[in-house]
């Protein structure tokens, strides 16, 4: 069993605690978001925030989050409003889509402590966030775009 906060609400899950987070967010609470891609942590598809972190929930036991903050892509802004939502849309990023909300929720994390990144930067950052579409121009247009907005905000 753990007890933690999720976009806002506190939760208490009765689970094995070797069970991926990944699982408990879609299965358990509901929130189908978050996607499921490799289940080893290496594409991305299922990044969620723990305590503000960029962190892949496929690989994130529950018995590790206990008594932590957790916000997934339905919670970043529930009417996508964030500044890389925005821009995701604006900028048309998504083909299939698959993988956005991992991308979006990597960026949103790198930007908020980062929102003066550098394209170099910009690609070794999200590097680990694969886009079977290979959409990855517009995705970093669309976090440069994200950027200069939060830099404005």
């Amino acid at each position: 069993m753990a007890t933690f906060r999720i976009n806002g609400k506190t939760v208490t899950v009765e689970a094995d605690g070797d069970t991926p987070l990944l699982w408990v967010i879609r299965d358990d609470i509901g929130l189908t978001g978050t996607k499921f891609g490799c289940g080893v942590g290496q594409c991305g598809a299922c990044t969620i925030h723990l305590d503000g972190k960029a962190t892949r929930s496929c690989v994130t036991p529950l018995s590790a989050v206990e008594g932590t903050e957790i916000t997934t892509i339905e919670g970043l802004d529930p009417k996508g409003e964030h500044p890389v939502q925005k821009a995701w849309q604006e900028l048309q990023v998504p083909q299939c889509g698959y993988c956005q909300s991992g991308q979006i929720m990597q960026a949103a994390s790198v930007l908020k402590d980062n929102p003066n990144i550098t394209d170099q930067q910009i690609d070794a950052v999200m590097t680990g966030n694969l886009c079977r579409c290979m959409t990855y121009t517009r995705i970093r247009a669309a976090v440069r775009q994200a950027a200069n907005a939060m830099k404005g905000a």
